[in-house]
């Protein structure tokens, strides 16, 4: 059980008031808040180590690459990577997906596919959309049905030996449907493709077992897991990333260079040109940390508890209809009311102190799909309340009656 009153103290966001009213923070989906322990450990790198790193012999330069290479280690052993030089640093997961994409321009030919999910972020659509433009491939979409969920049997007749990559979420921003990934890997398998999964949302929730999933690459953000912005994760295969070309050229991701050919460093470093978010990324470990001293399943049995609570609580509003309603989702909760704009419930309950998300959430394919412009979209953590629920249900049908 988490000590949740021990938990919120942790995070010094959460005692502010907005608008002259308590926070209640239910945009987590977009990214979450962050413990003292982070924010702690931001400072500390900045006033005692702040160096570059791989590059110099004095004392802070180590201390920075130490430090630096322990968090590899520490993500490394979170995901269970077999080696950690299979774990790139980036920017975030769209720095990841772009990066994969660039390097299959060098693979894919006229004729091939590539394949996505009705599901996904643009982030996991736009870079296959300018990649088949690129190279003349074709992009084949899994369909979903009106849960929000996959359609697997639509998904097995795509696949074919044209197929030369699988990309999907692990689970759905915009709805939180928790999607079957490791039957979509070993399908795709089957037919030789290489799969991406678009961990974003998943790695606030869960451990993602990489080994046991057997993903060709698995990509995530650190600002949803209490980390800082402008960090991220791209794991990869060895085979896959010693076979793709870097993404970027530059400082560090070089062997030797001469005005006549250049060659490229081992891994990791051959994807991680230029000096990087060197704090960022030795904090994203500090959050690991953290995160792994909460316990991932202490996380995952209470936030379904307060998806369970907010469902059963939202959905005694009438008018009040859920998109996405998989058998296997998050704490995640979207929503509309007949009858009335989202923005305008988002902007009145902003008001009341409540921070949700209401548009498309950069998923418009899913919106289309509706027929609809958008949703409220309502996404738990786990330093969120059950009383804070109360609040923001309180607040939907002020709203409500507002503008009814």
């Amino acid at each position: 059980m988490l000590d949740i009153n021990k938990i919120r103290a942790d995070f010094p966001i959460l005692t502010q008031k907005v608008n002259g009213k308590p926070l209640v923070y239910f945009d987590n989906g977009a990214t979450s808040q962050k413990p003292k322990v982070v924010i702690d450990a931001i400072v500390k790198y900045y006033e005692e180590i702040n160096a570059n790193i791989h590059r110099g012999v004095h004392t802070l330069s180590q201390l920075a690459t130490d430090a630096y290479e322990v968090s590899r280690g520490k993500i490394q052993n979170h995901i269970n990577a077999k080696f950690p030089y299979e774990v790139i640093f980036t920017a975030g997961t769209t720095h990841g997906i772009n990066a994969i994409a660039n390097g299959f321009a060098s693979i894919l030919k006229a004729g091939d596919e590539v394949m996505v999910s009705a599901l996904e972020h643009h982030s996991n659509i736009v870079p296959w959309q300018m990649l088949c433009e690129k190279t003349g491939a074709k992009l084949v979409v899994i369909p979903m049905n009106e849960e929000g969920e996959l359609i697997l049997s639509e998904f097995d007749k795509l696949l074919s030996d044209k197929t030369k990559i699988v990309t999907v979420n692990h689970i759905s921003n915009a709805l939180g449907t928790l999607n079957p990934i490791k039957y979509i890997i070993d399908k795709a398998h089957q037919f030789g493709a290489a799969v991406l999964i678009d961990g974003a949302q998943a790695v606030p929730h869960l451990k993602p077992n990489v080994q046991e999933l057997d993903c060709d690459f698995y990509v995530f953000s650190g600002h949803k897991i209490c980390g800082p912005t402008g960090t991220g994760v791209l794991y990869g295969k060895e085979e896959w990333l010693r076979k793709l070309p870097p993404y970027q050229g530059g400082g560090e991701m070089i062997a030797t260079v001469s005005f006549e050919k250049t060659t490229y460093a081992d891994l990791p470093h051959k994807f991680e040109a230029g000096t990087p978010n060197i704090a960022g990324g030795i904090v994203l470990g500090t959050a690991i940390d953290y995160l792994n001293e909460v316990g991932f399943e202490n996380i995952q049995a209470y936030e379904h508890e307060l998806l369970e609570y907010a469902t059963s609580k939202l959905l005694e509003i009438e008018g009040l209809r859920i998109f996405g309603t998989a058998k296997e989702k998050t704490s995640v909760i979207s929503f509309n009311i007949d009858g009335i704009h989202p923005y305008d419930i988002g902007t009145i309950i902003d008001k009341l102190g409540i921070a949700v998300r209401t548009g498309h959430h950069c998923a418009q394919p899913i919106m289309d799909f509706y027929k609809i412009p958008g949703t409220i979209r309502a996404s738990f953590a786990f330093y969120n309340s059950k009383e804070e629920i109360d609040i923001f249900v309180e607040a939907v049908k002020k709203a409500k009656t507002m503008l009814s």
